[in-house]
């Protein structure tokens, strides 16, 4: 059987199957620790119910600080899964949410656990303030 998928896929594929140059491939289900909020629900199901901290991002597609915080909260929070979550929200769908929060700039993160605000970080921010202030915030989450 095998010799058989080897014919079928090729020399090229044959080469790099002897030659064991191939990537492992994980099937494990991924966990999704960033999420775009849907609708206030959705924000209050995912966000202020979860035991876990969520950091809020509250941004606009217009804004472009916002455009160069998000790969750095996203990386920092990955470099953190499983201890906090990221929830993106758009203050344009979701101005209500925005107001709730008292957010009158953009960008501004918040860190939420039990519905409760634990911190905020208003503005860009260089990559190192932010991974310090996410371990704080992951740090007081814990106590």
């Amino acid at each position: 059987m095998q010799r058989q998928l080897l014919n079928t896929l090729g020399r090229g594929t044959r080469q790099l199957i002897r030659g064991q140059q191939m990537r492992p491939l994980s099937v494990s289900a991924q966990r999704r620790e960033i999420f775009k909020v849907q609708s206030a629900e959705d924000f209050d199901k995912k966000v202020k119910n979860s035991q876990t901290p969520v950091i809020v991002d509250f941004f606009a597609t217009w804004c472009n600080p916002c455009k160069l915080l998000t790969p750095r909260i996203e990386n920092i929070v990955g470099e953190n899964a499983g201890s906090i979550k990221l929830a993106k929200v758009d203050i344009d769908e979701h101005s209500e949410l925005a107001l709730d929060y008292d957010v009158g700039a953009v960008p501004v993160l918040v860190v939420l656990q039990n519905g409760k605000e634990i911190k905020r970080m208003v503005g860009l921010q260089d990559e190192d303030k932010i991974r310090a202030w996410v371990a704080a915030a992951v740090k007081e989450s814990k106590n």
